[in-house]
């Protein structure tokens, strides 16, 4: 027995005692016994640990939370001082930590979202854990998480420092916890942001193999940013992570409900910047009709070319070389500048022919033209030499062509 309440067996040990089974008589309940023996240490140690360990007992009385572990008593039987709390079936998570368990951004933001609002409701109260770390959070089959050892120092030689001088575990410790300076309610939010980085990396923020090299990385070296350690953790959380971290007291967030809504934010803030919008100029066309048009467009546009090219080289004539007709007997072709220029407007008469005799120097030349006259010559041969290859072509099977009115959009081409 430990005053009214019966020893059932043992739940575990620790640095300063044992925790027991035990059943409650008074209200039929079970209980954790969380024992501490006096005559472990000497009795200056003994008794300033036991006083904080009274001290921080009735405090705890006070805090009723669903992620707190409840108080109920405190007592003393001999030599044995005694706690009677909550008895729960969990696991702690260190034990998950170690077993290099890796949670998801959203089951990390939520068991952080319980943890502050735990540390919340304490601070409130008056409660400075000074000694949170996965150790002491329990997570309970339903998921959920439960805050145990309010105010207890433990004296386990690999993980806390020796009592009554600095209170806490190393890797989870504050800069002021190192420096021996004043504690608040800011100490216990920079151990839930070390705890948020194993959350989102598995990695510890300041790790080492002795106190000395810790408490070397805690005041003076940033860890790396969570989303260099894990690609699959947005960038937002970087900032949240630093401002828990931060060496400075007045730099960290200034209550857990502030470091609760700057998760939460963070939670809520898209991965990446999203991208312009491009429908306003579609024309309220859906992206795959208009992608399904382009190649009808394509299509359409190769075949009218391939056919006016078609038309073009069908409809051309070949070019053949001229040979102009065999004179009459007994006379001379004219030349072909006097011909031209003697033709008649009327293209359906035949072309002129004088004798030879009538084409000697002396009768034929002629007389000396003005500029104006000249110009106006060479114009109208221009113009009757095409008439006049227009009508003297022949096509690909030997057809006389006439003039086409699409010989001009054929030269386009």
């Amino acid at each position: 027995m430990l005053g009214k309440y019966a020893v059932e067996g043992e739940l575990g040990r620790g640095a300063m005692g044992i925790v027991y089974r035990g059943h409650d008589p008074d209200l039929d309940r079970e209980v954790a016994l969380k024992t501490f023996r006096k005559d472990t240490l000497d009795k200056s140690e003994s008794a300033e640990l036991l006083e904080r360990f009274k001290r921080e007992a009735k405090a705890g009385g006070r805090l009723q939370h669903p992620n707190i572990v409840s108080i109920y008593d405190y007592g003393e039987a001999n030599d044995v001082a005694y706690i009677a709390m909550e008895i729960i079936q969990g696991q702690e998570l260190k034990e998950l930590f170690d077993q290099n368990q890796r949670f998801a951004p959203k089951d990390a933001v939520r068991l952080m979202g319980q943890l502050l609002d735990a540390l919340e409701y304490a601070h409130r109260h008056g409660v400075v854990h000074r000694d949170i770390k996965p150790a002491n959070l329990i997570l309970m089959p339903d998921g959920t998480l439960k805050i145990t050892d309010f105010g207890i120092a433990r004296l386990e030689s690999s993980t806390l420092t020796q009592a009554g001088t600095v209170l806490g575990t190393p890797t989870y410790m504050s800069p002021e916890q190192f420096m021996g300076q004043t504690v608040d309610g800011r100490s216990d939010l920079f151990s839930a942001g070390v705890i948020l980085y194993q959350f989102l990396t598995g990695e510890k923020p300041f790790a080492g193999s002795s106190i000395t090299t810790i408490m070397h990385k805690v005041l003076k070296e940033e860890p790396l940013k969570p989303s260099e350690l894990n690609v699959q953790v947005p960038p937002a959380f970087d900032a949240v992570v630093k401002k828990a971290l931060a060496k400075r007291p007045d730099d960290r967030f200034q209550s857990a409900a502030e470091f609760r809504a700057a998760l939460m934010a963070a939670v809520e803030t898209p991965a990446a910047a999203p991208e312009a919008e491009t429908t306003a100029v579609n024309l309220a066309v859906p992206p795959v009709a208009a992608a399904a048009k382009q190649p009808a467009k394509l299509w359409l546009g190769l075949g009218l070319g391939g056919a006016a090219l078609l038309a073009v080289f069908l409809l051309r004539p070949a070019a053949e070389p001229e040979t102009p007709p065999a004179a009459a007997p007994g006379t001379a072709a004219t030349p072909a500048p006097a011909a031209t220029n003697a033709a008649a407007a009327d293209e359906k008469k035949p072309p002129q022919t004088t004798p030879a005799k009538a084409h000697t120097p002396e009768k034929t030349a002629e007389k000396p033209k003005t500029a104006k006259t000249a110009q106006a010559a060479k114009s109208a041969a221009s113009k009757k030499d095409k008439e006049k290859k227009n009508t003297s072509k022949k096509g690909v099977f030997g057809e006389d062509l006439k003039p086409s009115p699409w010989r001009k959009e054929g030269d386009l081409f």
